[in-house]
């Protein structure tokens, strides 16, 4: 116990790394979603002629070599690549000296909702056709979900915290709520956090199609994911990663880092209403955002920008909103509210990472970037979703939503951080 500083330390971001269906780099991801730029278009790894839905948010052009020797590049699940690039792209963006850090204090917590499924169906599909001594010896450590977090951490030696979260579309926020947990009661002076997922495969794909989850406007891919609008038919799968440096206050200001924001508070709740559907009043959601207001210490009236979780379903949308309106009352008419699904699709496990780092942009420039598609608006999302154009905001709290399948729901306040002494 010796070892462990002071409970309640601040938690400060230092490093962002995103691999997306808009861009493979922070600032290309930003520029993009900034001009309402879609990811989404026809899928190209496999034959979807037999498939309800054909479209997707692929990650485009990229090239794992860049971080992994090609040697190891055929035993990595392509979820694991994205966690390590992105991750590889923190560190640096952080300004971390590694030789100087205390690795016995750095973490890494790494979530994904479904993991290494296209290891699966390889290996699975060698097992039917070819037998059991056909399989991978790495087929395991390739599929497990824990292993995005392990690779991470064998990467840079770090020994701190080291494990996963699965909760399906909130697994990344999750991840990131433990890691700021594990900083604040000083375990650890530095985490690497976040999600990945790469879920676009014919298991998934059949899967979500089976359960009518997808949209099916196959003919105008980009403008398919359509959050709070009339019209929207189902949300888009996406793929990628999103991961963040989180540190101390502390520590980053003892090494003098460039300080993103600050993490102010966090909720988390279940909905333990239903399988897929969330409730329909929104309770869930309500309860995980006045809960990370009780844990900020700030009033309703203080969040300046939403980032929804906005997933295009007739459901869901309607629950976020109906939740939002319940927390923030009069005040929820006056919040720029968006989503970055209409631009990336839905990237599962990986998406609230991939949202806060947007959401930290947003902070760092006081600009919201557009919810895309939003040309008929349901009557009931009345609020300010920021169709089509980017917009110029004063920023100082922002707040990001995350709900997943199952009925989990995280809710992450973030800050400028000249908001507290």
């Amino acid at each position: 116990m010796s070892n462990f500083q002071k409970i309640n330390k601040r938690v400060v971001v230092t490093g962002l790394g995103a691999i997306t269906p808009v861009g493979n780099t922070v600032d290309e991801f930003w520029e993009a979603i900034l001009e309402g730029a879609s990811g989404i278009d026809k899928i190209t790894r496999f034959d979807v002629s037999a498939f309800s839905t054909k479209i997707a948010g692929e990650v485009k052009i990229f090239d794992p070599s860049i971080y992994v020797d090609k040697r190891e590049i055929r035993r990595m699940d392509l979820s694991e690549l994205y966690a390590i690039g992105a991750s590889e792209q923190a560190i640096q963006d952080s300004g971390l000296d590694l030789e100087s850090l205390d690795r016995d204090r750095c973490g890494v917590v790494i979530g994904s909702g479904i993991g290494g499924i296209s290891t699966f169906e390889r290996q699975h599909s060698l097992l039917e056709n070819s037998g059991p001594k056909k399989v991978s010896p790495f087929f395991i450590p390739m599929m497990i979900i824990d292993m995005c977090a392990g690779l991470v951490s064998i990467r840079y030696g770090f020994r701190g915290p080291n494990y996963a979260t699965v909760s399906a579309c909130a697994s990344s926020s999750h991840a990131i709520a433990d890691a700021y947990h594990i900083i604040q009661r000083g375990e650890a002076d530095m985490m690497v956090t976040g999600g990945a997922e790469a879920t676009i495969t014919p298991t998934s794909l059949a899967g979500f199609c089976q359960a009518r989850a997808l949209s099916t406007r196959n003919d105008d891919p980009q403008r398919a994911s359509r959050p709070f609008d009339k019209e929207r038919d189902g949300f888009v799968m996406g793929e990628g990663a999103g991961i963040l440096i989180l540190e101390s206050y502390e520590h980053a200001q003892a090494r003098k880092a460039k300080i993103y924001g600050e993490i102010r508070g966090v909720g988390m709740s279940a909905d333990a209403y239903h399988m897929t559907a969330p409730d329909p009043k929104g309770y869930g959601a309500q309860k995980s955002m006045e809960l990370a207001l009780q844990w900020a210490d700030i009033n309703a009236s203080d969040i300046d920008y939403i980032n929804t979780h906005g997933t295009s379903t007739g459901l869901g949308d309607v629950a976020e909103t109906k939740a939002i309106k319940i927390v923030f009352g009069d005040h929820a008419y006056k919040i720029p509210i968006n989503s970055t699904k209409s631009m990336t699709g839905h990237t599962l496990g990986s998406a609230g990472a991939v949202e806060l780092v947007a959401t930290l942009k947003s902070i760092e420039e006081q600009i919201v970037h557009p919810t895309v598609n939003l040309d008929n608006p349901d009557p009931e999302c009345d609020l300010d979703y920021v169709p089509h154009k980017k917009r110029k905001h004063k920023i100082n709290y922002a707040l990001s939503n995350s709900f997943g399948f199952g009925g989990h729901n995280v809710s992450i306040i973030v800050s400028k951080l000249n908001n507290v002494d």
